[in-house]
């Protein structure tokens, strides 16, 4: 099969040629039969060697833009594909000179859509599988850590109980000390509150399965700002139903990006976004931190290699663009197929 398709192509060029010699040699049978006279005219002979090189470039021209054009579409195919388009194919005619070219391309394609498809099902199998398994230890784990920095808090607490307890005698025997009190009980109370917000909103259990992605992040994304001091600008559309094993995995990413931008961005805004492309869902999350350079991160580091496997697990990648004094901008693709919403389960 491959070596006619390779026929076809080479007897394609060959007509090619064919035609354009017919035409040449066609044009010199005849002024030599009926134009004998004239050829003794360097005039004419000018004008037939300028007809004959105008059909052949002509002839040429036709081929070549024709060939052109299949090569601009299958090039336009394959940018398509490495954008992350799994569905593109090249529509074939019957009788195409890159008909083996074009064939193998769908195929190709074809064979990498199945592939990544599958890759995303398995990871979205086994994403469950991890949650199911996880959870009960993941609650027992976020019980023990609430009791363990509930003690810090109530020590704080306390301190500020004794230092209250004692501002009466000292209002008493030396009221000028007691302003020096008075402020450093507002600033244990504050920083103890502040404490307790972030102990609240990172050991809180945030649960998809009566919710919906967008749901969750309405309810949990501004809280969470608040806590940190942070300006957070939510922007979620997606029009369709996604797998609860991509909410899944995008919530787990959005939490780490998060922690990432708390521990060391020093930003001041944060937006997170999410929408979907024609054949992807896209998840961005931005802050106008300090930014830093690539060199600086260990390729290693925890937080970046955990946002990346998770995106792996579905298919998907994990571009992060910082600069230093610019802020940060963490963006992940997840292939979108189409009649594959997953949905939540019962």
């Amino acid at each position: 099969m491959y070596k006619l398709r390779m026929f076809n192509m080479k007897w394609q060029l060959l007509n090619y040629f064919l035609i354009s010699s017919v035409v040449t040699v066609s044009g010199i049978y005849i002024v030599l039969e009926y134009y004998e006279k004239e050829l003794s005219s360097w005039e004419f002979r000018l004008w037939f060697a300028f007809a004959i090189l105008v059909v052949s470039l002509s002839v040429g021209f036709i081929a070549t833009r024709r060939w052109q054009r299949k090569v601009d579409e299958l090039h336009v195919a394959m940018l398509e594909l490495s954008k992350g388009n799994f569905t593109v194919r090249i529509d074939m005619e019957p009788v195409e000179p890159f008909l083996y070219l074009y064939d193998a391309f769908n195929s190709m394609a074809t064979s990498i859509e199945e592939r990544v498809q599958l890759m995303q099902k398995l990871g979205e199998a086994e994403a469950i599988r991890d949650q199911e398994l996880t959870e009960s230890a993941v609650m027992e784990e976020r019980r023990r850590l609430a009791r363990d920095l509930h003690d810090t808090v109530s020590q704080e607490l306390f301190a500020i109980h004794m230092s209250a307890s004692s501002l009466p005698k000292i209002l008493e025997r030396n009221p000028a000390a007691a302003p020096a009190l008075m402020n450093q009980l507002i600033e244990m109370s504050h920083h103890a509150q502040k404490q307790m917000r972030g102990l609240i909103s990172q050991l809180r259990p945030i649960e998809l399965k009566d919710m919906s992605l967008q749901e969750a992040l309405e309810k949990w994304f501004p809280e969470y700002c608040r806590t940190h001091e942070l300006q957070g600008q939510l922007d979620v559309s997606l029009p369709e139903i996604i797998s609860e094993a991509i909410e899944h995995q995008f919530f787990l990413i959005i939490q780490e990006g998060l922690a990432n931008v708390i521990k060391h961005a020093s930003a001041k805004q944060v937006r997170l976004a999410i929408y979907e492309r024609e054949h992807q869902y896209v998840l961005q999350l931005q802050d106008d931190g300090q930014g830093f350079e690539r060199r600086d991160i260990p390729s290693a580091s925890h937080g970046l290699s955990t946002m990346r496997e998770r995106a792996q697990k579905l298919g998907g990648e994990v571009e992060i663009d910082s600069k230093l004094g610019s802020g940060t901008r963490v963006r992940v693709r997840i292939p979108r197929f189409s009649g594959h919403s997953g949905g939540k389960q019962e």
